[in-house]
């Protein structure tokens, strides 16, 4: 934008010139020859040329040089010694210092008192959980645990979504047994599978890898969540580890967990039966907010979130997520270490 208006000013300045010559010759040399306005007229578009290709010359290099300030991560203003009207920028930079301060402080705030918060609402929920199992009306009993469970849940990703985008985010990689963690995640969703009669298979073994084991554990959470509360009335595609794509029967709920070695790399497969991903919506379930077809129908609630944060610690901790499915039949993600 500058070099355009200067070149705006230099073509405006001899367009004047050029001009004033003119009219010169036209009013004051009357016997001038037309050839000396030919000459002149020449001798103005040489000038042109060559004031125009050195200034061209000189944007070249100024883009150059911008687009190199602009990749590094100091502040420009602070690293060109000439920088014109220093003083003004170094005072408005301070400035918004102090505020992403302010911000920053004010959110961690926030973040500390809601982890207290859930750390807190924990104990009466557990002695909720404890008084449960007095209650002798068995249905009764069952859904008064079923919303405790679900607070549960809720807590914990609340929780956990703060450290993960607080500063009491704690990642320690280490080597883990992946069968731990796929057990830690059944024994925590336990109650809905028991619930919903799920089938699991697990076929885990003994692989390891380096990872979070606390970390992991939430995201195998959020895909076991995810298959409890997308479980449908379809007739489902079991894996490729048990029948090959033969259709499944009935309504049972079924939940396929399985590793598979491939070179240095280990493949953790999580499958169900469940209502499944449509097409249009499977690019985009690991947005922030993305709620996908089934929510706007009315057929599940859902914040979008899920998904989203199991997409930010999977990049964290350095590993792939990927997603397969088929509208009707199955959802399959695969996480690779």
């Amino acid at each position: 934008m500058m070099y355009g208006k200067r070149w705006l000013n230099k073509f405006g300045f001899s367009a004047a010139v050029w001009v004033g010559f003119h009219l010169y010759f036209f009013f004051f040399i009357q016997d001038a020859r037309a050839g000396y306005l030919g000459y002149l007229d020449i001798l103005f578009l040489v000038a042109l040329v060559w004031l125009t290709g050195g200034d061209y010359r000189g944007y070249r290099v100024y883009r150059r040089e911008r687009e190199r300030m602009m990749g590094q991560e100091e502040l420009i203003c602070r690293t060109i010694p000439d920088f014109e009207n220093r003083d003004l920028a170094e005072h408005d930079v301070g400035v918004m210092e102090r505020q992403m301060d302010r911000l920053y402080e004010e959110n961690r705030s926030l973040q500390d008192y809601v982890a207290r918060w859930c750390h807190e609402m924990k104990i009466p929920l557990a002695a909720g959980l404890l008084m449960d199992e007095k209650i002798s009306d068995r249905e009764l009993r069952m859904d008064m645990r079923e919303q405790l469970e679900k607070m549960n849940w809720q807590m914990n990703s609340l929780l956990l979504g703060c450290k993960l985008h607080g500063s009491l985010l704690d990642i320690q990689v280490k080597e883990t047994r992946l069968g731990e963690c796929v057990r830690t995640s059944l024994k925590n969703n336990r109650f809905f599978l028991v619930q919903k009669g799920f089938e699991i298979h697990a076929d885990i073994g003994e692989d390891t890898v380096y990872t979070d084991a606390s970390w992991m554990v939430y995201v195998l959470d959020q895909l076991v969540s995810n298959a409890i509360k997308y479980s449908g009335t379809f007739q489902a595609a079991a894996s490729g580890k048990e029948a090959s794509g033969e259709a499944a029967s009935g309504e049972t709920g079924k939940l396929f967990i399985w590793t598979e070695r491939e070179k240095e790399r280990t493949k953790l497969f999580v499958e169900d039966n469940g209502e499944g991903i449509q097409e249009k919506d499977i690019r985009r379930i690991f947005e922030k907010g993305y709620t996908g077809s089934n929510y706007h129908n009315g057929k599940y609630k859902s914040t979008g979130m899920g998904l989203y944060m199991v997409s930010q610690i999977v990049q964290k901790l350095g590993h792939e997520i990927r997603v397969e499915s088929k509208y009707g039949e199955y959802t399959r993600f695969l996480l690779i270490f």
